[in-house]
């Protein structure tokens, strides 16, 4: 039996939960001292002064760094995208433009007595107006940045306006998805050492060894061989690690400007006040169509909140144009939007990055416009479904869907579940008009993964053993862990072509010294471009070692196959080869039995599904909690279902959070009100259910191992579920729509409200 498809145990996890990872921060690095930094206590204003003639006498303090000080230019875009005229700089020069932002650096022997000297730092501020909400950043009567004259960063206007005219419904509605912060369970992490012959090495908790030395490289004008970067275990990133920060960068000057090894870990605080957040996006949509339930037109209008700075943030609404129909074949559709600047942290790509912002805006229009013309949701979602039999699709915007069947993950989730017997049971509760009312909430979505295609670095190489020994296998992948198991995929592939035991196999990744090449590893990638790589390496390996094999055997090449790790002639395993015998006449030929895969991906592929949720909801007092979610997801072929799972978990409760729980939420002033755990709505194991995860297959053609990405999946197809199921449970009220989250108080609210403003509003 062949290894993919098989739930193989993580192979990574016993170090990382027994206290063995190789994390940054329990590195020993002698003689390093750690750098903390002096943050703006206010959300825009102009620095008048810093006196930090204290904290340069405090005890064990080694430097005391200004923007003065600092001999570096802006600090390097995220993409070359985004507009060059918003310049962002180590460490605030004149005006601060976030709670939160680094002003001033403070390096001493401990951690402990740079936050003592951190503490002695006066900074005068004289306070300038904010704009905190991106309102009142479009009526540029606050300007981040007067010399550009607006705050308008990034703008993507409509290609040709929609035409409603012809539709017999059409449903308009303002909503908001809202901001939330990434949270991972490392915040941000690094340390910086010049070595003896002046080469940099530097270890950062980020998504991809050589993006992070290019940035390094571009910002410190130094060659690549320069600087040797080190990405070793990482706890979490969901997409805010996958760029740099002026924090993380700027320890290897403070690195050289001490003559020591510099180590930066932020607080929780920190990293929530500084680490960039995701979503914060305001829509409004328009959809429209026939009372029969057929979708013609929608169209989408949204303003990006892009933070204080044009980062990643600013660029999303591009990846929400991309999948802005979703599953749905509709005639006529387009999206305008606008990015803004506003005095908060700066927005970057988080879990989805612009993808689950589409599916939340189309499948919120879906849910209205069913509303208005009485229509079971399930059921207008079917009508509008893309048929199985049209792939590759190009939808209205110009994106080209691989395969999919959405109906037959509609229909996989509703037999799933019985469903007539939900819709009876949430009827039965209205006609007696319980106080605990059912909430049923259904989206149907896709997504694009790999966006940009491409390759990633995959080699195999079959190292011989000591006399007596078995032979060891390495693996280098150019992609980047932080907690979707990698090694043990890689080493599930390698051991499924070459049927050498997973124990013997090792994988190498993130560090420039050893890799040769690496991208950022998000956008569920990795399967797709890294593990086809790795695949083509281990099958070129094997064709090896079945040539040095067949003249072991005295056979045709041809004849030779590798079974339960040995060689043997086809039909003939009584006589048969080890690889140690192999691997023993490649070293006598100086014969490395070593691939490199040379794959490269055309264009992204597209995951699909469906989600169901119900929740039940208390009327008196606001409460929704879930009771069940049911997840169809569609990642084409599944290497190693349960690792599949874990991922899908780990993204419903990303997209539960943010339904239910989650809001970054700033004061006028722009203070942040949601500054850790205590304030932010972060939920643990005991607000979720037990999730119901299917999974079904439409391989993807565009890849050898027919793979889709399945990292993402949960946040682009729970949230919208498990919004609609709260609406759902207070529709019979009137209610027609509840921003997320959906917290007790706005819940309760919505419904004292009934009679008074609502946001969606048909003809």
């Amino acid at each position: 039996m062949g290894m993919i498809g098989q739930r193989v145990v993580r192979t990574e996890d016993p170090a990382l939960l027994t206290g063995h990872g190789t994390f940054i921060d329990n590195l020993d690095i002698p003689g390093a001292v750690h750098v903390v930094y002096v943050r703006s206590q206010m959300a825009h204003a102009r620095i008048t002064g810093i006196d930090a003639d204290e904290a340069r006498d405090a005890p064990g303090v080694l430097g005391v760094f200004t923007n003065a000080d600092i001999d570096l230019g802006p600090f390097p875009l995220d993409i070359g995208l985004l507009p060059t005229t918003f310049p962002r700089f180590a460490l605030v020069g004149d005006v601060t433009r976030y709670v939160g932002e680094p002003i001033v650096a403070v390096v001493a022997e401990t951690r402990e007595q740079a936050t003592d000297a951190v503490q002695m730092v006066i900074v005068d501020y004289d306070a300038l107006p904010s704009a905190v909400t991106v309102t009142q950043s479009l009526t540029d009567e606050v300007v981040l940045f007067p010399e550009h004259g607006t705050n308008v960063c990034v703008s993507m206007p409509a290609r040709a306006p929609v035409d409603f005219s012809a539709c017999e419904v059409v449903v308009t509605a303002d909503i908001i998805n809202q901001r939330v912060a990434p949270a991972p369970l490392e915040a941000r992490v690094s340390a910086s050492r010049w070595e003896d012959d002046g080469r940099l090495t530097h270890w950062q908790a980020g998504q991809g060894a050589h993006p992070i030395q290019e940035r390094l490289c571009a910002w410190y004008q130094l060659d690549a061989s320069q600087v040797h970067v080190i990405t070793p275990d990482v706890g979490g990133g969901f997409g805010a690690k996958a760029f740099n920060y002026p924090e993380e960068t700027l320890v290897p000057w403070l690195a050289r400007a001490v003559g020591r090894p510099v180590r930066y870990t932020e607080t929780r605080s920190e990293s929530m006040n500084g680490l960039g957040h995701g979503r914060a996006q305001t829509q409004r949509l328009t959809i429209g169509g026939s009372r029969d339930g057929r979708v013609t037109a929608y169209q989408l209008d949204v303003v990006q909140d892009a933070g204080a700075y044009p980062r990643m943030g600013a660029f999303l609404p591009f990846m929400t144009r991309v999948m802005l129909t979703g599953v749905y074949d509709i005639a006529a559709a387009d999206l305008n939007a606008t990015a803004v600047l506003t005095n908060t942290v700066p927005t970057v790509a988080y879990r989805g990055a612009g993808r689950p912002e589409a599916a939340a805006a189309i499948e919120r229009a879906m849910d209205l416009f069913a509303a208005e013309i009485g229509m079971d949701p399930v059921e207008v979602r079917r009508r509008n479904l893309i048929a199985a039999d049209r792939f590759p699709f190009t939808t209205v915007t110009g994106t080209t869907y691989d395969s999919g069947n959405y109906a037959g993950g509609l229909d996989t989730l509703l037999a799933a579940v019985d469903y007539p017997a939900l819709r009876a049971e949430q009827q039965a509760r209205r006609e007696r008009g319980d106080a605990l009312q059912l909430g049923i909430g259904v989206s149907v979505y896709v997504e694009i993964t790999a966006m940009s295609g491409g390759g990633e670095l995959g080699q195999v190489e079959v190292i011989a053993g000591a006399p007596g020994e078995d032979v060891s296998v390495r693996v280098v992948t150019g992609t980047t862990p932080y907690g979707q198991g990698h090694r043990t995929t890689w080493a599930m592939l390698v051991a499924d072509k070459l049927g050498v035991a997973m124990d013997r196999i090792t994988v190498i990744h993130g560090d420039t010294d050893l890799v040769a090449s690496s991208s950022i590893t998000g956008g569920s990638r990795s399967v797709q471009l890294g593990g086809t790589n790795v695949t083509r390496a281990a099958s070129l390996v094997a064709d090896q070692a079945r040539g040095i094999a067949a003249r072991l055997l005295e056979a045709d090449v041809a004849d030779v196959v590798i079974s339960d790790g040995v060689f043997h002639v086809a039909g003939a395993p009584a006589i048969s080869r080890t690889w140690a015998e192999v691997a023993a006449v490649a070293a006598v030929d100086r014969t490395p039995l070593y691939g490199e895969g040379d794959f490269s991906q055309a264009g992204g592929t597209f995951p699909s599904g469906a989600h169901l949720a119900v929740v039940e909801l208390d009327t008196e007092t606001g409460r929704a909690v879930l009771q069940q979610l049911v997840a169809v997801d569609d990642a084409g072929r599944i290497i190693n279902p349960l690792l599949a799972e874990g991922q899908v978990h780990g993204g419903l409760a990303q997209g539960v959070a943010q339904a239910l729980f989650e809001e970054v939420v700033y004061d006028e002033d722009g203070n942040p009100l949601t500054s850790n755990f205590a304030d932010y709505g972060i939920p643990s194991a005991a607000e979720l259910p037990s999730f119901v995860t299917v999974h079904v297959e439409t391989p993807s053609p565009l890849n050898d191992l027919g793979a889709k990405g399945i990292g993402e999946s949960g946040t682009i197809g729970a949230t919208p579920a498990v919004q609609s199921a709260v609406i759902d449970a207070v529709a019979h009220l009137g209610v027609r729509h509840i921003d997320m989250p959906c917290t007790s108080q706005r819940v309760w609210n919505a419904i004292q409200n009934l009679g008074q403003r609502q946001s969606p509003n048909g003809r």
